[in-house]
């Protein structure tokens, strides 16, 4: 007990040096330190036993501190273990009958210390924060347990028992422990440790062996230079010695530290958060995507659109937490959240919203045929027959239109608008690789509908001498049921045209069989008969002078074979 109070006085006395010593310009934020190590423990074990020693072993151990400022608290686990050493002498030993020894048995079980404690911490810490010292005090219960020591002659039949400890098992000792150490941080979280600890257990029970019924035994020696003997008069101890254990020792650890500092009340609109839009899969950046900053509530705070390289910056941003939501043609991003303590005086925060939707954007515009007229208020329509899929848009001033395409199917993309026969585009996704294209651009016009003009239409194409409809000539041939179904009034022309080759007359007979197949084919898709009239024309409206006798190449040949449509006037039959 005398040890332990000069232990008391020791601790106290440091403390009131260390609270003299603290620098008053060091960082003094309230801090969690946890400090795993692993070092060597020097053990004394007070329970007067002439023939056996203790020696050194392992300590691992963990230290967890909180500090307000050169003031903490902390708490303390340690697993020590020590091992026993017999040191009755062995060599040229002689029983009492004077009979040589030369085998002998031997039990040295180590010793397992436990030991929990709880108390004050206090520091020292250096003006930029990198290096500390500490006094870690700590009163706890400890759980000590093994240490039976037991050596025997085995040379004669007796077995006599020469040395003997009966060892301990006690819980919830008492116990106090004085630490010092060094720290050394590498940056505001981690560092390293040196230091060291005197450890003491009181009144530490020993084990009473039953069957020798005492805690402690040995044979007294007789020694010479050249002999030991002993009388056959073992000395037992019958009662227990409730005798301190101490220790010191030496270790190294890391040290995790925590900080805990003061919340600070942020400058109200000091900051600025910038937002970028890009898509998931290609990362091209997303211009005209609109966005909102919603608090925690819910409710937008702020709101923009991002410009030519996909951003929008925020100034003037208060710090607290928020989620930063996105769209881009009706379709929404990815959420991005922002920490209030990602906000930093003079920092700017950055985030990213990804468009996910493995969708393509189509971006088109349309004209008027053979002009750079924009056509306003156009409905343009995105259809798939086969999976009665029909989206449809307007057309903006600048006859500019925006589609969610599927990434998988075969699309027909064509506008309607009074007085236009619009182009018709087939778009086939599969050409495309979401992977690495988001916007299929492309531009169409619409051809002005005036009464009696006529108006080519391409790819109508057969076969010498033949008038059978192709595959390839119905889409073109759709784009005109398609119209006379979007406008259900009019009546259309449609018209064959040949070259000059071959009689007048059976270039006359074969452009009215090709112009009737065409009409067959348009009333087969759901149009009046009486509604489209079927005319040839043979060779009578050649485009250039390729007539007869006049020596013209294919190309200017082609020209002259057509098939062409063209609104009939309410007032004409």
């Amino acid at each position: 007990m005398k040890t332990f109070k000069l232990l008391i006085l020791l601790l106290i006395g440091l403390s009131i040096q260390f609270a003299k010593a603290q620098d008053t310009t060091a960082p003094v934020h309230p801090n969690w330190h946890f400090s795993p190590r692993v070092g060597y423990d020097f053990p004394k074990y007070q329970n007067n036993l002439p023939y056996i020693d203790y020696k050194g072993g392992m300590d691992l151990g963990l230290s967890i501190d909180h500090y307000w400022t050169w003031l903490g608290l902390g708490v303390d686990f340690d697993y020590i273990k020590n091992k026993p050493k017999s040191t009755y002498p062995t060599t040229n030993l002689s029983n009492s009958l004077s009979a040589p020894l030369t085998s002998f048995s031997t039990v040295e079980n180590s010793i397992s210390r436990t030991f929990a404690g709880l108390g004050p911490d206090f520091r020292y810490q250096n003006k930029n924060g990198k290096f500390s010292a500490e006094l870690n005090t700590r009163v706890g219960l400890a759980y000590i347990k093994g240490g039976r020591t037991e050596v025997r002659e085995t040379t004669t039949i007796l077995n006599q028992l020469l040395n003997f400890h009966a060892g301990y098992d006690t819980k919830k000792l008492l116990s106090a422990k004085g630490q010092l150490k060094a720290n050394y941080f590498f940056n505001d979280y981690l560092g390293v440790n040196v230091g060291a600890y005197y450890l003491q257990h009181f009144n530490t029970p020993e084990l009473v062996d039953p069957v020798w019924n005492a805690s402690a035994s040995y044979q007294p020696l007789r020694s010479t230079p050249t002999s030991n003997t002993y009388n056959g008069l073992r000395v037992d101890r019958v009662k227990p010695c409730n005798c301190d254990i101490a220790s010191i020792g030496a270790f190294a650890g890391i040290i995790v530290r925590i900080p805990t500092k003061p919340k600070e009340k942020p400058s109200p609109l000091n900051y600025t958060l910038k937002i970028t839009a890009k898509d998931k899969y290609t990362k091209t950046l997303l211009p005209e995507t609109e966005v909102q900053i919603k608090n925690n509530t819910g409710a937008v705070v702020y709101s923009g659109i991002t410009n030519k390289v996909g951003e929008v910056i925020f100034n003037n941003v208060t710090a607290a937490d928020y989620v930063a939501f996105g769209t881009l043609y009706n379709s929404p991003l990815d959420a991005a959240m922002v920490g209030k303590t990602e906000f930093k005086n003079g920092a700017v925060v950055s985030k990213d919203i990804f468009y996910g939707n493995r969708n393509f954007i189509i971006k088109g515009k349309i004209f008027a045929c053979n002009t750079a007229t924009p056509l306003l208020s156009t409905n343009v329509v995105l259809e798939n027959v086969e999976k009665a899929f029909k989206k449809t848009t307007l057309t903006d001033a600048q006859g500019s239109f925006v589609f969610q395409l599927p990434e998988i199917g075969k699309y027909t993309l064509y506008g309607k608008k009074d007085n236009y026969f619009s182009q018709y585009e087939e778009i086939t996704a599969s050409n495309y690789d979401r992977d690495k294209h988001l916007f299929i651009k492309l531009e169409m016009c619409a051809e002005l509908i005036d009464c009696d003009k006529a108006i080519r239409l391409n790819n109508i194409l057969f076969d010498l001498d033949k008038y059978v409809i192709k595959e390839s000539a119905k889409p073109e041939l759709n784009r005109l049921v398609r119209f006379m179904k979007d406008n259900s009034t009019v009546r259309v022309e449609l018209s064959s045209h040949t070259d000059s080759r071959a009689s007048s007359e059976y270039n006359q007979i074969l452009s009215q069989n090709r112009a009737n197949a065409s009409v067959d084919y348009i009333v087969s898709q759901g149009i009046a008969r009486d509604r489209i009239v079927a005319k040839g024309y043979g060779e009578s409206k050649l485009l250039n002078g390729c007539a007869d006798g006049v020596s013209c190449t294919e190309a200017q040949h082609a020209i002259n074979r057509r098939t062409e449509m063209k609104v009939i006037c309410n007032d004409k039959k």
